[in-house]
């Protein structure tokens, strides 16, 4: 059995990992079944071992840092996930919890959940001004501009507006929409888009705001954010009443019923019907109606309590398998994966899907030859379930994993207790193509125009051997390569050279490290504040860092105590990369080290919005009051307990203008110092 610590450790790093795919580069490699299925092994894990719990788990936080390619936007109210259902049992059990805290509900509205991509709009007085994604949840991506160009989405509003509108919603790309583009793409010689969600997130992510004009996106809004003035509301029915009164396209599909039972037969009814429409969904969402008893419910780190996602299954398709093939990765992983007879799953094409690793092949005993059963979870990735047995041929021998690489013939070789293999030659050309592509990739260092192909090339011509080669290259080594001119040799130039001032997180991220994913990046980053530093630094020291652990520090000691690595740093130093960049928190963190309770109602704030707002300047809003809690803020009608402990200990009791101005400062108020002040 793998160590808890050391299972935890990695669960983080693969999830960060496909965070990112996901969530910045738009490319997932694995199915959303097999995502969240890391995500409940490491929530067990944290269940099972609490001391394991870090600040920077995925089980704690939204989304995925924003990237580099636009504007960061801090939200106003933070835009969380929703937890997962994925049967009617798991449904009912989050009723009942629900009414463990508040009661029975007493209706709940049923959206679907469209497969799209994240999105808050701002209105100021009725007048569209801003678009961000929701990136990590507090901070996304400003794509004001391309948003503009969607035709859905109004300019200006009509009817009774407050000052401030934000609005959260999804844009879409119409399945009819994404069969057009591919056509188009097809036609040009040009990339095929693998499904309408990523379609819609690549278009999004255009710096050409007329390139997304011409992807035919659209949008549905489904949630009110933060709002200033405009109409009393009661109910989140009435909410969408309101929005689609101002103009606002709301989806049609929306129904308000009375009982859990009339929400699973409108997840059962649309999991037959989803191919109806002309936009794609994988699951309902159902929320509590009565906004009051949402107050109440709140929030975890990461989610509402008074809303959850119906997942629907994965669909599944029979094919032929054609054959199994193996992949090289970037840090040298061998991934068996199946060449299809093309079947439409999901509503995309699959032509191959993944088999994962040597296990998996021999657990699940697929023979090319053999009928297997094809599942897609809504992702790019598809996977082999099974074969059909009774369809075999006979004569049908095992697949025997190769025992050397499909691309240099080096040895593969198993790590002991591991389910991977890997190559052993540090020197493979897969590895080294993949390296360069994921160090220019927009999650490291950004080099915009340095994907596989050019990667490719660049090694074929002996130009480049490890990325610290990238910046000695000039433009007469560029000029005649294959889709080489002087335009793209100038512009490829100037990506690499502005990727010497990404951040030292990029930087290390970027570097390939194993185990090492973002949020590791981020942490060690600014506890060391340089490559160098971190270089030398020790495994004790490096274990120490907040968000680190024992294995990602065991990872990067080892990376930085080999000499081809060693010279890989030197190479970027004498390149002048900036290796001491550190990027500053989106706000002033004046709360650094502090620790702020809330209770009762705010005015400005809703509950969960007050508590990311302390968070967010670098602040911890635990739910109870102790000795160690800077300041307790009270609103309209407060926790008695919690206003008592306070009391007890002499811990400063803050209206909502003390905790506007703590906000603000990072100081107490002068007349919050004392208990029950200005109350």
């Amino acid at each position: 059995m793998e160590d808890p610590a050391a299972e935890a450790a990695r669960l983080r790093g693969e999830i960060a990992h496909h965070d990112q795919r996901y969530h910045q580069l738009d490319d997932p490699e694995i199915a959303d079944a097999e995502y969240d299925a890391l995500v409940r092994r490491l929530r067990q894990l944290e269940e099972a071992h609490p001391h394991l719990v870090t600040s920077d788990s995925p089980t704690q936080r939204v989304g995925s840092a924003p990237s580099a390619l636009f504007a960061p936007v801090a939200h106003a109210v933070p835009m969380m996930s929703l937890e997962n259902a994925f049967s009617f049992e798991e449904l009912q059990a989050w009723g009942e919890r629900i009414s463990r805290r508040v009661g029975e509900a007493s209706a709940f509205v049923c959206e679907l959940k469209i497969d799209g991509v994240a999105m808050s709009l701002r209105y100021e007085e009725g007048r569209f001004t801003r678009a961000a994604t929701r990136g990590d949840g507090r901070v996304g991506e400003d794509v004001t501009a391309n948003v503009r160009t969607i035709a859905s989405v109004p300019e200006r509003l009509q009817g009774e507006l407050p000052a401030l509108l934000e609005v959260r919603g999804e844009v879409y790309m119409p399945v009819s929409a994404f069969e057009a583009l591919n056509r188009r793409q097809a036609g040009a010689g040009g990339r095929l888009f693998a499904n309408p969600r990523n379609s819609a997130a690549g278009s999004l992510r255009q710096k050409d705001a007329s390139i997304t004009a011409s992807r035919e996106l659209s949008l549905f809004i489904y949630q009110l954010g933060a709002v200033e003035g405009g109409r009393a509301l009661s109910t989140h029915s009435q909410t969408l009443e309101y929005l689609a009164a101002l103009g606002l396209p709301v989806n049609p599909e929306i129904r308000t019923v009375d009982t859990l039972d009339e929400v699973y037969e409108r997840c059962r009814w649309w999991l037959e019907h989803r191919h109806d429409l002309d936009y794609e969904i994988d699951g309902v969402v159902v929320k509590i109606d009565d906004l009051a008893v949402r107050e109440e419910l709140g929030a975890t780190s990461k989610a509402p309590r008074w809303a959850i996602a119906y997942k629907f299954p994965p669909e599944e398709r029979t094919t032929k398998l054609l054959g199994i093939m193996v992949s090289i990765g970037r840090t040298g992983k061998a991934t068996p994966f199946a060449q299809l007879e093309p079947v439409v799953v999901g509503g995309s094409t699959v032509a191959q899907a993944t088999l994962h690793n040597e296990d998996q092949v021999r657990a699940k005993d697929v023979r090319p030859g053999d009928t297997v059963v094809v599942r897609k979870a809504g992702d790019v990735i598809p996977e082999v379930v099974k074969p059909v047995l009774a369809e075999r041929p006979p004569g049908l021998t095992p697949w025997p994993f190769p025992t050397d690489c499909p691309r240099c013939g080096q040895p593969l070789q198993r790590i002991e207790g591991e389910s991977d293999t890997f190559c052993s030659n540090v020197d493979c050309p897969a590895q080294r193509r993949a390296r360069i592509e994921h160090f220019a990739s927009r999650g490291a260092m950004d080099i915009e125009g340095l994907g596989e192909r050019t990667a490719l090339l660049l090694l074929d011509h002996g130009l480049v051997t490890d990325p610290g080669d990238l910046y000695r290259l000039s433009p007469s080594d560029l000029l005649g390569l294959e889709g080489f001119a002087e335009v793209s040799v100038r512009n490829l130039l100037a990506a690499i050279e502005a990727s010497k001032e990404r951040p030292l997180a990029n930087l290390l991220f970027a570097l390939n490290i194993r185990h090492l994913g973002p949020a590791g990046a981020q942490a060690l980053a600014r506890a060391f504040a340089s490559l160098d530093a971190i270089v030398a630094a020790s495994e004790v020291d490096l274990a120490a860092t907040e968000g680190v652990g024992p294995v990602i520090a065991a990872s990067v000691a080892r990376f930085f105590a080999l000499d081809r690595n060693r010279e890989l740093v030197d190479k970027l130093r004498a390149a002048g990369v900036d290796f001491g960049r550190v990027e500053e928190p989106a706000l002033p963190q004046v709360l650094s080290g502090r620790s702020v309770v809330v209770t009762g109602t705010l005015d400005a704030y809703p509950r969960e919005a007050a508590e990311e707002a302390i968070k967010a300047r670098g602040g911890r809003a635990p739910g109870t009051v102790s000795s160690r809690t800077t300041a307790l803020v009270a609103g309209a009608e407060p926790g008695q307990a919690k206003l008592a402990r306070a009391v007890e200990l002499g811990i400063p009791v803050l209206d909502e203008a003390g905790f506007a101005h703590l906000l603000e400062t990072g100081e107490l108020p002068v007349t919050g110092g004392a208990p029950g002040a200005d109350r």
